[in-house]
């Protein structure tokens, strides 16, 4: 049986699609669909929901006490292995040789599967490292 889609969890399913490659707070989130009427309760309850089914990946950030959540049901994200990184907090996809190469090699000298939809790797991106990045929107310098 399908599961009823409230106005509310198609504004935040269509903002979490909009920012897949982005690690968000509900705070985060909140805060952003606040104009379209969404309270951070309102939030809390759809990310619990959407995570139960698997369309939303929960995770944290070294030394934060802070839970990030990121849209997983996009296709382009099922199967791949992310890449975080520390300092902008954008969130990639490896490209697919180099996982897969990672994943033999985990396997074959580990003994370890790994689960691609659970994985993510944290580091720093190119961009911050060469001093290229890119404030984004509504961050202060």
């Amino acid at each position: 049986m399908a599961k009823y889609m409230t106005k509310q969890r198609r504004v935040l399913m269509d903002y979490l699609a909009e920012n897949a490659d982005s690690l968000l707070s509900a705070e985060k989130i909140a805060a952003d669909l606040e104009p379209c009427g969404i309270s951070i309760s309102a939030v809390y309850r759809n990310i619990a929901a959407l995570e139960a089914e698997g369309k939303v990946r929960r995770s944290g950030k070294a030394g934060s006490r802070t839970v990030y959540y990121q849209y997983s049901a996009a296709e382009e994200c099922r199967e791949k292995l992310h890449l975080s990184c520390r300092e902008c907090g954008k969130t990639c996809h490896m490209e697919p040789r180099e996982a897969e190469r990672l994943a033999r090699s985990i396997k074959t000298h580990e003994g370890f599967v790994l689960d691609r939809a659970e994985t993510v790797l944290y580091g720093v991106c190119r961009d911050c490292r060469a001093g290229k990045r890119v404030r984004k929107k509504g961050e202060s310098e």
